[in-house]
């Protein structure tokens, strides 16, 4: 089902509190079916390095793919650096911090650094965004002059299946470690 089908209803033009139920049932759905439908198996290459990820040599641990926005984003390499830096804490949450950019963008980023501050940045590539265009991660977002998805943190479960989502409304709402962390344990109770 497409969500873009729904797009022109509006809860607010909808007068009966019985349409407006069916209506809201309606798009949870296709909140619902539109996250089911992400991908089982990806891998990605590290941007600052040689190696790749690839997500069921993960299987059986919490994935929480960080989708930022450029590589020239501030904002983004101090988030990338808060969780790295707390990570250790979460032995069962392998990280992985996305950059959407084109190869030479960010091959260019990648030739700025120097060898100490790319081990601090394990960053993977997400060219044009096509990860992120898999998980749905809605763009329109507007950042140094670009048209961007929105800063995106998807938990993936154990099982391989996504188990949470939080959508920034803006460069710097971002999904804190420690937000993070809450939802991790919250989702590993019994």
């Amino acid at each position: 089902m497409d969500g873009n089908k729904w797009q022109g209803l509006s809860l607010k033009e909808t007068r009966h509190p019985a349409m407006k139920a069916i209506l809201s049932s309606l798009l949870l759905l296709v909140a619902a079916v539109s996250n089911a439908a992400t991908p089982e198996d990806f891998t990605v290459k590290s941007a600052t390095g040689t190696g790749s990820f690839s997500l069921k040599e993960a299987k059986g641990k919490f994935v929480a793919l960080h989708f930022l926005l450029k590589t020239e984003c501030p904002v983004c390499l101090r988030h990338t650096r808060d969780h790295m830096v707390k990570g250790a804490s979460l032995p069962n949450v392998v990280q992985i911090f996305l950059k959407p950019d084109t190869d030479k963008e960010i091959e260019s980023w990648v030739g700025k650094l120097d060898k100490v501050e790319l081990e601090k940045t394990p960053i993977y590539r997400d060219p044009n965004a096509k990860l992120a265009k898999a998980f749905d991660i809605p763009d329109g977002y507007a950042f140094h002059g670009q048209v961007v998805h929105y800063p995106v943190t998807v938990l993936i479960g154990p099982d391989g299946r996504e188990v949470f989502r939080y959508v920034g409304k803006n460069n710097a709402d971002r999904l804190s470690f420690e937000k993070l962390a809450e939802k991790v344990a919250e989702l590993s109770k019994p």
